[in-house]
C-alpha cells in the first residue's frame, strides 16, 4: 500500500494525534474477500459473442437486365443522365459487347470481397434462364448463403404485385417475374441486392411473401390432410437479408457525374466512389489541385496497408465497423458483421451508399432495416482523413515525395486512453473500441494497441463480454503466435481476462496450439510473478473438466513446471499452481502417475500449513483431486492415497472454513474411492452407537461407581432409568482440578502427533442455521455427535472387518468431527459425506439380512486397561489403544468395572412435551439411540420385519444426499479475481469513496470518545452509582461487552446474544449463537471495534464464531467459525473458555480449561503458538501486552504466571506468583511501558504485580465470595460482584467508591445475584448482568460526565 494512501484524515504531530494515526493503521481482522463475499463463482453470462452458424456465401447469381441502347418505357431519363455501369459507358461498344464487360466487370468487383465464391452471371435473362440459374446455385450451396444481384436499369420498375422484370426470347416484351418463385427458387439462406428504381416495393413484397410462407407451414404442421400439406413444403425465408437501392416511391438518382449504378458501385468500390464524391462536395476546394483525374491515379493496393490506397481503405473498414458497431442491436451486429464475410462487406458499403444517396434524395433500404447512420459523428474523422491523404496526392504523383501516414489511429487509440482515464463508471461503452481491434493488425501501434485493451479488459466482466462481441477473439488468438517478448505481458493479461469470463475459449486455445504459448510463459523464470500467476491461471482453465486440454499440457510437461514454483514467494502464484495442478490429475489418471513419479503430493504438503488460506485450500484441493481417481487402485496407489488422506487430516482444526469445506470433499473422494472399507466402518459405528444407548441388564443395580459430578450442561434435563439416580449437587474446584491432572492433554505435539484420539474430543456442533432439512438425513446431528463423542472401541475391535486403527477408521473420525464443525457450511458438507456412506451401509446390509434385530447388541463389554480406562459423563469419545492421551468430556472418571462402559453414558437428550415423542419403540429397552427430533429416520436402525414394507419411502428421502459429488465453489471463486479490476484504486484508498468517508466519520467518533472520556476519568470518579440503564434480558447475562466506541452493549446469555443501546434503553437485536445445547458461550470480544466491527463469542467446547451485521437493520452472519481449543471439557464449574485479543497484531489468545495457552494469527487463520501452562489447573483468565510480547494467566488453583511469547515452549514462563489462595477471577496487565499486573481471587484480595519483582508489591482486601469483578483500563477502578447481592466498586487506593445494592425505580428492589460485570473500556460506566435476567449500567455523576 502506498504511503500516501494511509495518511489518516487528521495531520499533526502532537502525541494524540499520533496517536490518532495509529488507530487509522491498525489491520482489521476478517476483513478479506473471503470473508466479506459469498464462496462461489460469478455468474456465467450468457456468452452471445460466438457465432453459432458462421457462414459463407459460396455463390452469387448476378442478373444484368441492361438491354443497353433502349430505355425502358416508364422512366424519363434526363439529358445529360448518368450512364456509366461498372464504370463503363455502354454506349461506348456494341451493346452486346457492352453488356458482357459490364457483368464481367460486376464479377471482379464482387470477387475483391469474396474472392472464393462461384459466379455466373445471367446477362438479359428469360423467366427460364433466372429459375434454371437460382435453382443450380441453390442445389450445389446445400446450406450456404446465396447472393442474387439484380441490376433492373434496363426494364420497367418493380410492381406493386411484387414483381420484377426480365425479358422474352426475343426481346420483344418484358415479361414479369413473381417474388415469390424467385423465394422458391433461392431457398434460404439468401441475400438479395435490388438496383432500380422503386426498389423498395420489392422488400415489402418479399417481406409479404415470406409472412405468407410461414402461415402456410403451419397450416400444413397442424393439419396433414390440408392441400398445402401435400405439396412440396415451401422453404422458410427467416434468413433472408435484402439491399435495396431506394425506396419504394424513390428514382435513382439521374446525375450524370454519377455512375448509373451508383448502390452497386457504393456495394462494390466503395472507396473510388466515396473519394469522387467527396471531390465533387463544395468542401474539395478546400484541397488545391485535387481533380477527378488524380484520384484514378491513387498509388497502391486495395489490400496493402502500407499504401495510401490501401490505408484509406483500412481506415474505411475501421470506421464502417465503428459506426455499426455503436449504432446496432448488439445480435444484429453480430449477424451482419461477424457472420459472413461477403455480408459483413455489403453492409459496411451500405452504410457508405446511406450516406452518398442520402445527398441526392435517396434513401437505401435494408432488410433487417438498420437505424440512420449517415450522420454519425465518425463520417467527420472519415472525410479527414481523406482530406489528409489527397492534400499529398500531387506532389507523390508530380515530385514523387515520400507518402505521410495517417494519423487516424493513433488518434482514436488516444480518444480511447482519454476515455479510459476520464470517465465515470456508468457510462456508454467506447466508439472506439472496433478501432482498437483494427489496429491490433498494424506493427507500429499493436503495442499500445494491447495496452489499452488490456486496461479497458480490467474494467469488469462487461468490459469483456464487449470486446468479444467486437470481434476481438480471432485477432488475440493469432498473436499467439508472435515470438516477441514484449507482447507476453500484455497478451498473458488480456487472456487471464478474456478465460475469467468465458472458460470455453479453452477448446479454442488448445485447438490452435496456444496452451504452448502460456507453458512457456510459466516456465520463463524471469517472467515477473504476476505474469506467471496469469499464465497459469489461464493453464488452469484449459485443463478445467476437458480433457483434450490435459492431455496436450500434460505432454507439454506441466506438471513439472508447475511443481516447480509451488514454493514462490508470490501467495496468488502458490494457490494457481497448486489448483491447477489439481485439475490437471482430476479424472486423468496418467497425469496422476506422472504426479506420483515426481513426488507431487510430498510436495503439496509444504502448502498445508501455509500462512495464506486460500493456498492451503488449493494445496488441499490438489490433493483430494490426486486421491479422487476412478481408475483402479495397485497397492502403491492405496498407499499414497493413505498417506495423503492422513496428512490432509491434520487440518482438522484448521483456522480457516474455507480450508475446513475443502477438507470434507477431499474427503468425500477418498471416501467415494474407497466406499466399501468406508461402509464396513460406517455400520460399525452405528451398531456400536446402538448398543451404547442400552443399559446391561447384569449391571443394572451397580450404581455405586459414578464419581459425583454436578449436573452439567453436557447432561441436560435428562437421567437414564439407573446411571444417574444418586449424583450429588456439587463438585468443587478442587475436584475439577484432580480431573484434570488425570488428563494428558496431547497438545504440546502440535501436528506430528496426530493420532486419532486427538480428533475425537471437540464438542462443538454445527449450528441449525443454514442447515439443511434434516429430516433427509439418516443419521441426525445428535447421532453423528454422540457417534463421535462415545463410542467404545473395545466393541469396534471386536467385528469383522476393518482393524480400527485402520486409517478409514480415522478419516471417519475425522468426517464425524466435521460434521460437528462450528462453522454450518462445513459441518453440512460432512453431514451429506457421512449420510451418503451410512444410507448405502445400511442398505447393503439389509439386502444381505446380514443384521437381523439381535445381531451385535451382545458384544463383550470393554474390560479396562491396567492404567483404568476413562470414562466420561458428557460422552467424549474413548481413545484408540494406539493412542498416548485419554479423551476430555466433562470431569473424568476412573472406571471401577466394566459394565461403566453400558452403565453411566447419557442418553441423547429428548425434547420437552409428549407431543415430540415418536411412536417408536426400542426392541431392546433403554432410550432411542437417536434425537427424538427426527423421529421418521428411526426406523433405518430397527431392522424388524415390519418395517420392510417401507423401504421406498426411505428411499426417497435419502435420495438427496446420495452420489452427490460436492464442491465447494472456491476455484470458481478464486477465478473472480482475475475477472475483476486489478488495477483500479480500492474504494477504502479512494479518498472520495463512500467506505473512506465513512471510515473517516468512524475515525473522528472514535476520537471525540476518547478525548472526552479522557477529560472525565482524569477528573477523578468519586462515586458510580447512578443508573443510566437497566432491563430484562430474554436470557441470564453471563458475559457483558460493551463497544468501545458506539452506545452499544452486548449480553450473551447461554447460547445467545442481546444487543441494546443502553443511551436509548432499546434493545437492537437478539440472536442464537449456534453453539450445540450442552455448551455456553463463556466469553466475548469485539474485533475491530475502531471500524467495521465483528463480535467473536467463545464457548467452552473450545469452538470461536465471529459475526458481524449484528445490531442493525441488517441479519447477523456468521463470519466465520473454527475449534479455537481442542480437547475442552464442557462443565459448569470450569472457567470455560476464556481469550484476549490483541487488534495491533491480530493476535488472539485461548486458553481455558485445557494445559495451553494457544495463540491464532487471525491474519493467516492458523494456530502460531501453543505455550505450556505449566499448571494443572484451568486457565480462567488472560491478559497480553503486545508491546511487551507478555502473557498473563490467572489460574484456577490461584497462582498467577506470566509468560514471553518470543521464547521456546519450555523457557517461555518467566514468572510464577502463588499468592492467591483460590481461584483467580481476573489478571490484568495494564498496557504501559512499565505496567503492572493486577490479579484478584474468589477470596477478593487484589494484588498488584511487578513483572520483574518476584512478590506482590500492592495488596488490596475487598469483599469475599466474588462472582464477577472487572478493572477500568483507564481510571483504575474496580467492581466486584458476590453472590450476597451487592456491588462494590472500588478506587485503586483499596477505597469503596460506592455501593449498590437496590436498583433504582422498582420500589427499591434488591438486585439479584451478579452473574458478570463489565466496564466500559473509555467512560466510567459499569454494566452488571445478574441471574434474575435484568442488565443495568451504572456510572459516574451527570456533573461529571
Amino acid at each position: 500500500m502506498d504511503a500516501e494512501l494511509l495518511h489518516s484524515p487528521v495531520v499533526g504531530s502532537t502525541e494524540d494525534e499520533e496517536v490518532d494515526v495509529c488507530y487509522w493503521n491498525l489491520q482489521l481482522a476478517f476483513m478479506k474477500k473471503r470473508h466479506t463475499e459469498k464462496i462461489e463463482g460469478s455468474k456465467a453470462l450468457a456468452q452471445s459473442w460466438r457465432m453459432k452458424d458462421r457462414m459463407k456465401t459460396v455463390s452469387v447469381a448476378l442478373v444484368l437486365c441492361l438491354n443497353v441502347g433502349v430505355d425502358p418505357p416508364d422512366v424519363v431519363k434526363t439529358s445529360p443522365c448518368a450512364r456509366l455501369e461498372c464504370w463503363l459507358d455502354p454506349l461506348s461498344m456494341s451493346p452486346q459487347k457492352a453488356l458482357e464487360t459490364i457483368g464481367a466487370n460486376l464479377q471482379k468487383q464482387y470477387e475483391n470481397w469474396q474472392p472464393r465464391a462461384r459466379y455466373k452471371q445471367s446477362l438479359d435473362p428469360t423467366v427460364d434462364e433466372v429459375k434454371k440459374l437460382c435453382t443450380s446455385l441453390r442445389r450445389n450451396a446445400k446450406e450456404e448463403r446465396v447472393l442474387f444481384h439484380y441490376n433492373g436499369h434496363g426494364v420497367p420498375r418493380p410492381t406493386v404485385n411484387g414483381e420484377i422484370w426480365v425479358f422474352n426470347k426475343n426481346y420483344t416484351q418484358y415479361i414479369p417475374l413473381s417474388i415469390y418463385d424467385l423465394q422458391t427458387w433461392m431457398g434460404s439462406p439468401s441475400i438479395f441486392v435490388y438496383d432500380c428504381s422503386n426498389a423498395g416495393i420489392i422488400v415489402k413484397s418479399f417481406k409479404q411473401f415470406a409472412l405468407q410462407r410461414e402461415q402456410e407451414l403451419e397450416v400444413a404442421a397442424i393439419n396433414p390432410n390440408h392441400p398445402l400439406a401435400q405439396m412440396p413444403l415451401p422453404p422458410s425465408m427467416k434468413n433472408c437479408i435484402q439491399l435495396a437501392a431506394c425506396e419504394a416511391s424513390e428514382l435513382l438518382p439521374m446525375n450524370p457525374d454519377l455512375p448509373a449504378d451508383l448502390f452497386t458501385s457504393c456495394l462494390t468500390t466503395p472507396i473510388k466512389i466515396a473519394l469522387r464524391w467527396f471531390c465533387m462536395q463544395k468542401s474539395a476546394k478546400l484541397v488545391p489541385g485535387v481533380t477527378l483525374d488524380l484520384i484514378e491515379k491513387i498509388p497502391g493496393r486495395l489490400n496493402d496497408r502500407r499504401t495510401p490506397l490501401g490505408e484509406l481503405n483500412w481506415i474505411f473498414t475501421a470506421i464502417t465497423d465503428t459506426i455499426a458497431w455503436n449504432v446496432l442491436p448488439r445480435d444484429l451486429f453480430q449477424k451482419l458483421f461477424r457472420q459472413d464475410l461477403l455480408v459483413a462487406s455489403l453492409f459496411r458499403n451500405f452504410l457508405l451508399a446511406e450516406r452518398i444517396m442520402r445527398s441526392y434524395n435517396c434513401t437505401p433500404v435494408s432488410s433487417p432495416r438498420l437505424p440512420p447512420t449517415y450522420m454519425h459523428s465518425m463520417w467527420q474523422a472519415w472525410d479527414l482523413a481523406v482530406d489528409i491523404c489527397l492534400s499529398q496526392l500531387p506532389t507523390i504523383i508530380e515530385e514523387g515525395t515520400a507518402f505521410r501516414h495517417s494519423p487516424f489511429f493513433a488518434e482514436q487509440l488516444t480518444a480511447f486512453q482519454v476515455w479510459l482515464t476520464m470517465g465515470v463508471e456508468n457510462r456508454n461503452p467506447p466508439e472506439q473500441l472496433p478501432i482498437v481491434l483494427q489496429v491490433l493488425l498494424s506493427q507500429v501501434h499493436r503495442l499500445r494497441a494491447l495496452d489499452l485493451l488490456g486496461r479497458f479488459l480490467d474494467l469488469g466482466p462487461w468490459a469483456v463480454s464487449l470486446a468479444l462481441s467486437v470481434g476481438i477473439f480471432p485477432y488475440v488468438l493469432k498473436l499467439l503466435q508472435s515470438s516477441a517478448r514484449e507482447l507476453r505481458p500484455l497478451l498473458v493479461f488480456i487472456w487471464a481476462k478474456i478465460l475469467a469470463v468465458d472458460s470455453s475459449c479453452q477448446a479454442d486455445l488448445v485447438k490452435d496450439n496456444g496452451h504452448k504459448y502460456f507453458l512457456s510463459v510459466l516456465a520463463d523464470p524471469y517472467m515477473p510473478a504476476e505474469h506467471r500467476t496469469m499464465a497459469v491461471f489461464i493453464l488452469a482453465v484449459i485443463v478445467n473438466n476437458y480433457n483434450t486440454g490435459q492431455e496436450a499440457c500434460l505432454q507439454g510437461n506441466l506438471i513439472a513446471i508447475c511443481l516447480e514454483q509451488l514454493n514462490d514467494p508470490h501467495p496468488l502464484l502458490r494457490q494457481w499452481v497448486a489448483i491447477c495442478l489439481g485439475r490437471i490429475w482430476q479424472s486423468f489418471d496418467s497425469a496422476r502417475w506422472c504426479g506420483v513419479r515426481d513426488s507431487a503430493h510430498e510436495k503439496l504438503y509444504s502448502l498445508l500449513s501455509d500462512p495464506i488460506p486460500e493456498v492451503r485450500c488449493a494445496a488441499v484441493f490438489a490433493l483430494g483431486t490426486f486421491v479422487g481417481n476412478s481408475a483402479e487402485r495397485t497397492d502403491h496407489s492405496t498407499t499414497i492415497d493413505h498417506n495423503v488422506a492422513m496428512m490432509l487430516a491434520q487440518l482438522i482444526n484448521d483456522g480457516s472454513p474455507i480450508v475446513r469445506k475443502e477438507l470434507v470433499v477431499a474427503l468425500s473422494h477418498l471416501v467415494e474411492q474407497y466406499e466399501s472399507n468406508f461402509c464396513t466402518v460406517a455400520l460399525q459405528f452405528i451398531e456400536e452407537e446402538k448398543n451404547y444407548a442400552v443399559a446391561s441388564p447384569a449391571n443394572s443395580t451397580e450404581t455405586g461407581n459414578v464419581t459425583p459430578v454436578k449436573d452439567s450442561p453436557a447432561i441436560p434435563r435428562l437421567r437414564s432409568v439407573n446411571s444417574y439416580t444418586n449424583l450429588r449437587a456439587a463438585t468443587t474446584a478442587r475436584t475439577l482440578n484432580k480431573s484434570l491432572q488425570n488428563l494428558n492433554l496431547n497438545e504440546e505435539g502440535g501436528p506430528a502427533a496426530f493420532s486419532p484420539g486427538n480428533l475425537s474430543t471437540s464438542s462443538s456442533a454445527s449450528s441449525t442455521l443454514g442447515s439443511p432439512d434434516n429430516d433427509e438425513y439418516l443419521l441426525s446431528f445428535e447421532t453423528i455427535d454422540k457417534m463421535r463423542r462415545v463410542s467404545s472401541y473395545s466393541s469396534l475391535n471386536s467385528l469383522i472387518g476393518v482393524s480400527f486403527n485402520s486409517v478409514y477408521t480415522q478419516i471417519w473420525r475425522v468426517l464425524l468431527h466435521l460434521a460437528a464443525d462450528p462453522f454450518p457450511d462445513v459441518s453440512d458438507l460432512a453431514m451429506r459425506v457421512l449420510n451418503n456412506i451410512a444410507y448405502k451401509a445400511t442398505m447393503n446390509a439389509r439386502t444381505q439380512r446380514i443384521l437381523d434385530s439381535g445381531s451385535l447388541t451382545q458384544s463383550a463389554p470393554a474390560s479396562p486397561t491396567s492404567k483404568g480406562t476413562l470414562i466420561h459423563q458428557a460422552g467424549a469419545s474413548h481413545r484408540s489403544k494406539r493412542s498416548s492421551s485419554p479423551s476430555s468430556g466433562s470431569p473424568p472418571v476412573p472406571g471401577a468395572s466394566s459394565s461403566s462402559l453400558t452403565n453411566e453414558v447419557p442418553k441423547a437428550p429428548v425434547r420437552d412435551g409428549p407431543s415430540s415423542r415418536p411412536t417408536y419403540t426400542p426392541t431392546l429397552g433403554g432410550q432411542a439411540p437417536h434425537s427424538q427430533q427426527f423421529p421418521r429416520t428411526r426406523k433405518m436402525f430397527d431392522k424388524g420385519p415390519d418395517q420392510t414394507a417401507e423401504d421406498g419411502d426411505e428411499t426417497a428421502a435419502h435420495r438427496a444426499f446420495i452420489n452427490v459429488s460436492l464442491q465447494t465453489g472456491v476455484c470458481d471463486w478464486s477465478a473472480k479475481y482475475f475477472a475483476q479490476p486489478v488495477m483500479k484504486i480500492p474504494e477504502e484508498h479512494d479518498s472520495e469513496s463512500q467506505v473512506r468517508k465513512e471510515r473517516e466519520w468512524r475515525f473522528l467518533r472514535n476520537t471525540r470518545v476518547r478525548r472526552q472520556s479522557q477529560c472525565v476519568t482524569q477528573r477523578g470518579v468519586t462515586r458510580l452509582d447512578d443508573q443510566i440503564f437497566i432491563n430484562r434480558n430474554p436470557g441470564v447475562p453471563s458475559v457483558v461487552k460493551f463497544h468501545p466506541f458506539n452506545t452499544c452493549i452486548a449480553v450473551a446469555d447461554k447460547d445467545s446474544i442481546c444487543f441494546w443501546d443502553w443511551e436509548k434503553g432499546e434493545r437492537l437485536d437478539y440472536f442464537y449463537n449456534g453453539n450445540p445445547r450442552y455448551t455456553r458461550i463463556t466469553a466475548m470480544e469485539y474485533l475491530n471495534g475502531h471500524d467495521s466491527s465483528l463480535l467473536l463469542t467463545a464457548t467452552d467446547d473450545g469452538a470461536l464464531r465471529i459475526w458481524k451485521n449484528f445490531a442493525d437493520q441488517k441479519n447477523p452472519e456468521m463470519v466465520t467459525a473454527w475449534q479455537g481449543l481442542s480437547d475442552m471439557l464442557p462443565t459448569t464449574r470450569g472457567a470455560g473458555m476464556v481469550v484476549d485479543w490483541e487488534q495491533e497484531t491480530g493476535l488472539l489468545m485461548t486458553s481455558g480449561d485445557v494445559r495451553v495457552i494457544r495463540i491464532w494469527d487471525t491474519e493467516r487463520e492458523m494456530k502460531v503458538q501453543d505455550i505450556p501452562t505449566g499448571a494443572d489447573s484451568c486457565v480462567t483468565s488472560l491478559s497480553c501486552d503486545p508491546q511487551r510480547s507478555l502473557v498473563a494467566a490467572g489460574f484456577g488453583d490461584g497462582s498467577v504466571r506470566v509468560y514471553d511469547r518470543r521464547m521456546g515452549p519450555n523457557e517461555c514462563r518467566v514468572m510464577t506468583y502463588r499468592e492467591h489462595g483460590a481461584w483467580v477471577v481476573k489478571t490484568h496487565l495494564q498496557k504501559e511501558p512499565e505496567g503492572h499486573i493486577i490479579s484478584v481471587s474468589v477470596n477478593g484480595d487484589v494484588r498488584f504485580f511487578d513483572p520483574r519483582m518476584p512478590e506482590a508489591i500492592n495488596i488490596l482486601q475487598t469483599v469475599k465470595g466474588l462472582t464477577a469483578l472487572d478493572i477500568h483500563p483507564q481510571a483504575t477502578l474496580f467492581a466486584c460482584g458476590s453472590m450476597n447481592q451487592f456491588i462494590a466498586v472500588y478506587n485503586s487506593n483499596g477505597d469503596v467508591i460506592s455501593n449498590i445494592k437496590y436498583y433504582d425505580g422498582f420500589m427499591g428492589q434488591r438486585i439479584g445475584a451478579i452473574s458478570c460485570l463489565a466496564f466500559h473500556p473509555y467512560w466510567p460506566h459499569l454494566a452488571v448482568g445478574s441471574n434474575d435476567y435484568y442488565m443495568s449500567i451504572y456510572s459516574a455523576e451527570k456533573r461529571l460526565r
